[in-house]
């Protein structure tokens, strides 16, 4: 069962919300933190050697300590806007997608074994289309 960490503003709510649809296997406690995007960029550059913004990362825990997710709200706004969606809809798409980085799926390199259980848990969680299904 996922817990949230610390808890800060609109994140409050998407600990108790991961725990709810997030896959059984998930076991431990994440830090969900809504950033300026000036704050995800720098991380994005620190970490990932790009300097853009991003909608999400990911920053792997170890243990019982799943890791922390970063959400851009400004991107966040302009995604849920774009897709004609609340923000908080919009939050938790992020929040899965950083979840499920911190369980160890890579879209990127897993054949479609992300993206497929995305998208189950979107169906179970009734969320529109998610980061990987948009691309």
């Amino acid at each position: 069962m996922v817990e949230e960490g610390r808890k800060q503003g609109a994140a409050k709510g998407l600990g108790p919300w991961l725990r709810r649809i997030a896959p059984r296997s998930a076991h431990g406690t994440l830090t969900i933190a809504i950033l300026p995007n000036n704050r995800v960029k720098a991380l994005n550059r620190k970490y990932r050697g790009k300097n853009a913004g991003t909608d999400v990362l990911s920053f792997p825990g170890t243990g019982t300590y799943l890791g922390d997710i970063a959400i851009s709200r400004e991107i966040a706004q302009k995604q849920a806007k774009l897709l004609r969606h609340s923000v908080n809809v919009e939050f938790r798409v992020l929040a899965l997608h950083g979840l499920l980085h911190l369980l160890g799926y890579d879209h990127e390199s897993d054949n479609g074994r992300m993206a497929r259980v995305e998208a189950r848990l979107r169906r179970k969680a009734r969320l529109p289309l998610g980061l990987i299904a948009r691309s």
